[in-house]
């Protein structure tokens, strides 16, 4: 059958481009907002999972300190069943502040790999639990800050 003049057009099926600009707008907002946040979130986990291995290492040295009388200069002499964090290279005990491992230690886990924008970074944990001092982790990822 023939178009008349007098009948309507097929309806447009789709979108146009102006409303598809406007959901990639809206997209790229959520996303600049989004992405940031959920890195800085997955690198915190990351450095959870150091502070867990060090508050780990710290208990077995007590225990090392209370049966040995010193603590530990081999984390293998410890008795522990923690395995060491995926995304840190894990440093040597060593004497802390008094500088003799009779009555103080030292150990520093240092961030390997690519980490979310932050860079390098340590942990370090001694004796008295985790030193702020000698730890270079950012206070956003940090899982200890409040």
């Amino acid at each position: 059958m023939a178009r008349t003049s007098n009948t309507p057009a097929r309806a447009r099926k789709g979108f146009s481009l102006v409303e598809l600009s406007v959901v990639v707008i809206i997209i790229g907002v959520l996303a600049a907002f989004g992405v940031p946040r959920l890195l800085q979130s997955v690198e915190r986990s990351k450095a959870a999972e150091s502070f867990k291995y060090l508050a780990s290492v710290r208990a077995a040295q007590e225990r090392f300190q209370a049966r040995q009388g010193t603590y530990a200069a081999d984390l293998t002499e410890l008795d522990m069943s923690q395995t060491p964090p995926t995304y840190f290279s894990v440093g040597a005990a060593a004497a802390g502040a008094t500088g003799s491992l009779e009555d103080s230690w030292t150990l520093t886990l240092t961030r390997s790999g690519a980490s979310s924008g932050y860079g390098a970074y340590t942990v370090t944990f001694s004796e008295a639990g985790y030193d702020s001092g000698n730890s270079t982790i950012d206070s956003e990822i940090n899982p200890q800050s409040t």
